[in-house]
């Protein structure tokens, strides 16, 4: 098989895994003038339309999208990037780690190739060893569909995959997972009656934790303190004005 032939395959791949516009939004090619608008300012390529899965186009040719579902491409560190606000909208980034720049959280469309791994590092992209979080399994959208070719079942870009994922994941509640976790529900909810003190009778295995009021017997009895009594016949009494001895 030549090596053509096996590029198109893994293309045709990557097609029925992803998205139809993913593959070419990712192989764009971004801020070079555009062809039409040459001579305008702010003419670079930027912009990228889902519907129509075209070339790169700057921001004069919108008005040839109307309607179309419009993403713009940024810069970072001379790497092409997009809003995650935005791209969330079309397809599931999960694994994927995402950045704040400029008070934006983005995603890196392409993979970047770390040279050198620094010390300490326990986690890398599984594609292009970049040092990623611990939480993370990816450094870009481009690294993620390789691990998609490779055959990895749980990745996939489809928001209704992602949408069963959070149905499932949200079934089990936190009081189911951890018993013995102590939770801060109390409140002050009866100002005129008392003061609800919140008192927690946690056992390991139980996790019971019960709220009850200052005059509950079957709680701890928080009530005030008595002020300690001050003896003023101990303390020190003030002398009167001293008088100078007559001469």
């Amino acid at each position: 098989m030549g090596p053509m032939m096996r590029a198109q395959e893994e293309e045709e791949e990557g097609h029925y895994l992803s998205p139809p516009w993913l593959i070419p939004m990712l192989r764009a090619n971004y801020f070079v003038p555009c062809s039409i608008h040459a001579g305008s300012n702010k003419s670079e390529c930027n912009m990228f339309c889902l519907d129509c899965t075209s070339d790169a186009f700057c921001s004069y040719c919108l008005v040839n999208h109307k309607n179309h579902r419009v993403l713009q491409i940024r810069r970072s560190s001379y790497h092409n990037v997009v809003r995650v606000n935005e791209i969330q909208k079309y397809i599931d980034i999960s694994c994927v780690q995402t950045y704040i720049i400029n008070s934006a959280r983005i995603v890196f469309l392409n993979e970047r190739p770390q040279p050198r791994i620094g010390k300490g590092v326990t986690n890398t992209c599984e594609i292009c060893f970049r040092s990623l979080l611990d939480s993370y399994r990816f450094c870009s959208l481009g690294c993620k569909l390789g691990g998609m070719k490779r055959g990895i079942q749980s990745l996939t870009f489809s928001l209704k995959g992602k949408r069963e994922r959070e149905y499932l994941g949200g079934s089990e509640s936190d009081e189911a997972t951890t018993p013995t976790k102590i939770r801060k529900t109390c409140a002050f909810n009866r100002p005129m009656s008392g003061l609800l003190i919140c008192t927690v009778k946690s056992d390991y295995f139980s996790g019971d934790q019960r709220c009850t009021s200052s005059g509950d017997e079957s709680g701890f009895n928080l009530s005030p303190g008595t002020p300690p009594i001050y003896n003023h016949r101990n303390s020190s009494r003030r002398k009167g004005v001293p008088h100078r001895a007559p001469f």
